[in-house]
């Protein structure tokens, strides 16, 4: 017979083994009901995935639908559907291949980035004219990739901005600010022209971008930052150049490059790692020029002698902005109107110039007109050294206004070059 403990023992045991089973019978489709919850939620965010992916493919068809029409009347090289006229911009002979197309297609060509993105080529004066003549807003698109560069200054604004800062920065290129600039200008030329000299007495080639970029810097610092150091010596100015060059190049590699669109994935890519470096770069350069001239302000008598000049330049004129009006114009706005004007100023300068000989180097022809003309006004050498606005001749038979521009670029037009050091070679010393 068991005893009482031992039938009360037993029947815990067996109490025990039946909330046992009691528990394993819930847990397994409690398991189960939490897999088919997990499933079904992968199921459903598939489901959305590909409908999201779905209306993306069909809003970028009819956006690629409404580019083909929008370009229709210009005739241009077969495209692919997706890569566009990618195989272009692989090729070492762009330049050519877009000659090419100027010669067989008249007035603009389209050109596809990519599918669903494409920019129209336009070649044809009359063209351009109708293009500049009017006043469109700002396209967000490619612009927005210079931003970190040069910051929202004129290039970038739109609107009211725009034109506060437009109608405060017109005072620095009034027409006779320019006369006396025009002697710092020759003296910047014939340093460049007497490197020149020495490089072609050894037989070397030269590749004149490089040069004319130092030459228009130099005119650039004295000119509109009251900089007087001679630029063509600086390495530190070399080491600016080379990273507008490497920011010129990245910003042309994005634009053609879908993936690069995205900011969160260009900043993650090498490229893109590259690009805040050479911005760094850039920045430090101007911060250096703006430290430097507000101190010169601040030394005693400075700042009356200069704001009681008749026309500042270009840097003095946003100085005493800020200070008379500094919640409307402030240090991230002068900062991008001096890295906006820095690149803008000598870069756009030396590309024109580059081509100007360049096409003169093309056509001997018209070089030869050029010359018998530029002798015909300056006599049979034309004195660099010494020039002023008043000892620039004018030539008979034109108007005042075409001439003018004309003086300025006989004195401008006189370039050279050579390689400047890679990024890492000269970094710039920190203010």
């Amino acid at each position: 017979m068991l005893t009482e403990g031992q039938q009360q023992s037993g029947t815990v045991r067996e109490s025990q083994r039946s909330s046992s089973t009691c528990t394993m019978s819930v847990s397994v489709p409690s398991v189960t009901r939490t897999l088919g919850g997990v499933s079904g939620l992968l199921q459903v965010t598939s489901v959305l995935g590909l409908v999201l992916l779905l209306l993306k493919a069909a809003q970028l068809y009819l956006h690629r639908r409404w580019l083909l029409r929008a370009v229709q009347e210009f005739l241009s090289p077969p495209s692919h559907w997706l890569l566009g006229h990618m195989h272009e911009f692989q090729k070492c002979q762009e330049l050519q291949e877009l000659q090419k197309r100027a010669e067989k297609y008249p007035c603009a060509s389209p050109r596809w980035l990519w599918g669903s993105r494409v920019s129209l080529v336009v070649y044809d004066p009359g063209y351009m004219k109708v293009i500049l003549g009017r006043s469109d807003p700002k396209s967000d698109g490619s612009y927005r990739f210079m931003a970190p560069w040069i910051g929202y200054g004129l290039l970038l604004l739109n609107g009211q901005k725009w034109f506060q800062h437009q109608r405060m920065l017109t005072l620095a290129f009034h027409y006779d600010i320019l006369k006396p600039y025009v002697g710092l200008m020759a003296d910047s030329v014939q340093v460049m022209l007497d490197k020149w000299e020495e490089l072609l007495s050894q037989n070397s080639s030269l590749e004149i971008f490089g040069h004319i970029s130092l030459m228009t810097l130099d005119t650039l610092m004295k000119c509109a930052f009251s900089y007087q150091v001679n630029q063509q010596a600086d390495r530190y100015s070399q080491s600016y150049l080379q990273a507008i060059q490497d920011l010129n190049n990245l910003v042309f590699s994005r634009i053609r490059n879908v993936f690069y669109q995205k900011d969160i994935i260009y900043r993650l890519n090498p490229e893109g790692r590259w690009n805040h470096q050479a911005c760094q770069l850039a920045h430090q350069h101007t911060d250096r020029m703006i430290k430097l001239r507000k101190a010169q302000l601040q030394e005693e008598g400075n700042m009356e002698k200069v704001r009681s000049k008749r026309h500042l330049d270009f840097l003095d004129i946003l100085l005493f902005a800020q200070m008379e009006n500094g919640r409307s114009f402030s240090d991230k706005h002068l900062h991008a109107e001096v890295d906006t004007f820095m690149f803008e100023g000598h870069d756009t300068t030396a590309s024109g110039i580059s081509w100007i000989l360049y096409a003169l180097a093309t056509h001997p022809e018209h070089q030869q007109k050029a010359r018998r003309r530029s002798r015909a006004s300056w006599g049979k050498v034309p004195p660099l050294l010494g020039t002023t606005w008043t000892r620039c001749p004018t030539p008979p038979c034109a108007s005042r206004k075409h001439y003018d521009s004309i003086r300025q670029f006989q004195v401008l037009a006189e370039s050279s070059a050579r390689p400047s050091p890679s990024l890492m070679d000269a970094p710039y010393p920190k203010v």
